[in-house]
Formats: C-alpha cells, structure tokens, sequence
C-alpha cells in the first residue's frame, strides 16, 4: 500500500519536480510506515528517484504515449495506483498534471487537494494546507474519500536526499481507443537552455524592454544566473516572445526561488501567475508600477542601464568565488 508519485520526464530523462514530489511523498510514507512508488511514461533512466526515497519504479513504455494525452496519462496512473493499493497519489503543478490530477481523481473516486504547500496537518482526519484566491489567503482542506489525490505546488517542499534501495518494474496497462480520441497534430518546444518549468530563477520582460531585438540582453543575465527566460502576456501576443515563454495567470504559472521581472508594470493576472515566487525582484521606470506594491526588491531605473551593470557585477561576483 505504497504512496504513488507521477515522475514527469522530458525526452527521457526525469524532471527535477519529479524530485521534489519525492522527497515530499517520502516524508509522508514515513509517517504512516509506508513506501513510495514513481510511475515514468517512457523514461530511460529512473535511478537518480531512490536518491530522493522512491523505493519503486512501475516504467511504462508504450509509443502512444510520445506525446502528452491527459486521458490516457489518467488512465495509466489509475491503474498503476489501483494495481499498487495505493491510498494517496500525488502530483505536481506542472501544466501537464494540473490537467491530469482531477481526470486521476474521477478515476479513482478520490478527493482532490490541489495547491498544497506543506505536508499533511493530520492524517487521521487527512487535512492539508492550500493556497486559495490566487495565492492570496490559505486554506486548511479535510479530505474524507478513501483514497486521496494531492497536487504539489512548486517549491514548496524543496528536495530532501533521502536515500534508498531501488527496484523497477514494467507494467502494460490496458489501453483502449477512447484513451486516445484526442489526436496531437504538432508540438511547439521552447528552444531555451533552461526550461520554465524546471527553472530555480526566471529572468522575465515585459513591453518595456521596446522590442524583440534587445531580448540579448536579458538572455545574458539569464545565462549568467543559470536561469530561463521568460515574459508578459503583452509580448507574447504581439510576437516579441514565444508563447511558451508567456508567464502569469493566464500563461504559465511559476513558484521560483527568484523571480526577475523587467520591463513589466505588473497586471493582476501577471502578479496572480507568479506571486509563488519566493523573492521578487522588479527592474522598472515608472515608481508608481503595480509590481513595486508585491515586490521584495525593487529597482526604479531604466532596464537599458541597470541590466547590464548588474549582469557586470554578477559576472565578477561568480569569477571571484568560482
């Protein structure tokens, strides 16, 4: 009766959030005297999970499944989950899960947390914390149905080593046609060296920065931060960005441990999307910007300045501790 994680992976190997819903899910297992079981979706290399203390890993390999489906994802955690007794199941807040969590939830008549930020308050009656009002308050969620679906929001947890013996599995669940009566036509993959949703810092512009062709700029202080690279819904729409890097409520929500925005007033829906984040920093002209009222640090100075002297000092700072 092991807790059950859906390790996410990207191209076959497995994405850092995988760790973190680990490492949460094994502090519950140990409460309960229970293991934790990873299921992967075609992912080659799953070792680095027992570092974290997944103890189990139920591989499931199957061509159909190269492509994002929410339904047939649900059903293969479904069954996986059913197959291993499983009475919690947890997911991440990744864009692929949030769609995936509450089909999971049907399929198993189970009760669904999703935002949950820290580990259960109680096990007996299950209780746990959630933001609520677009990170605006907290809420403490009671789940009553016998098996339960938490949804992990990013960052929240942090990764915890934890270290145990592994052993792997592959299961075939049994798939049928109306798994798949959503048909991929093409794909669109961001091309950054850091990807959003893996992302410890986001570098992020808005209109401000005048045009697509300064975007070096802020890719630079990316680079240098080891950081992604992001943007407002504004850019995005008018072709300045790929709409892969559009970050907010309305885009990709993101809960980074630092969150630059650049360039960007700071609309409610932008604010909403990122407001996860643990330290903002906000690089803007205007005093009277929105941003400031929700910042940690803020910058009042033209971007076209500030930037590449804080990219400079940066650079000098990382060669004098290198």
């Amino acid at each position: 009766m092991s807790i059950v994680i859906y390790a996410e992976s990207s191209e076959g190997k497995i994405k850092k959030v995988a760790f973190e819903l680990a490492s949460y899910a094994k502090k519950i297992a140990d409460s309960i005297g229970t293991s934790v079981t990873a299921v992967t979706i075609n992912c080659s290399n799953t070792s680095e999970l027992s570092k974290y203390g997944v103890s189990k890993v139920v591989k499931v390999n199957n061509d159909k499944l190269a492509n994002f489906n929410a339904k047939a994802y649900a059903d293969v955690l479904k069954q996986t989950a059913q197959k291993e007794g499983a009475k919690v199941v947890v997911l991440s807040s990744t864009t692929d899960s949030l769609y995936l969590a509450p089909l999971v939830s049907i399929g198993l008549e189970a009760g669904l947390a999703s935002n949950v930020v820290g580990l259960p308050i109680s096990t007996s009656p299950f209780q746990v914390k959630r933001t609520a009002f677009s990170n605006k308050a907290f809420n403490i969620t009671e789940i009553a149905t016998d098996i339960k679906v938490l949804s992990i929001s990013k960052n929240s947890f942090g990764l915890v080593e934890n270290s145990t013996s592994l052993t792997e599995e592959d299961f075939n669940p049994s798939l049928n046609d109306a798994d798949f009566s959503v048909k991929v036509e093409s794909v669109e993959k961001s091309s950054g060296k850091v990807t959003i949703a893996d992302a410890d810092v986001v570098v992020s512009g808005g209109r401000g920065m005048k045009g697509p062709e300064n975007w070096g700029m802020l890719e630079e202080l990316a680079s240098v931060l080891g950081a992604a690279t992001a943007c407002s819904k504004p850019v995005s729409d008018i072709g300045w960005r790929p709409h892969s890097e559009h970050v907010g409520q309305t885009g990709k929500p993101v809960a980074t441990n630092l969150y630059i925005a650049i360039g960007i007033s700071g609309a409610i829906q932008h604010i909403a999307g990122i407001n996860s984040s643990k330290v903002k920093l906000v690089i803007n002209t205007d005093p009277e910007a929105p941003f400031f009222k929700v910042a940690d640090y803020g910058i009042v100075g033209d971007a076209f300045d500030v930037v590449p002297r804080l990219t400079q000092k940066l650079k000098e700072f990382k060669a004098q501790n290198s």
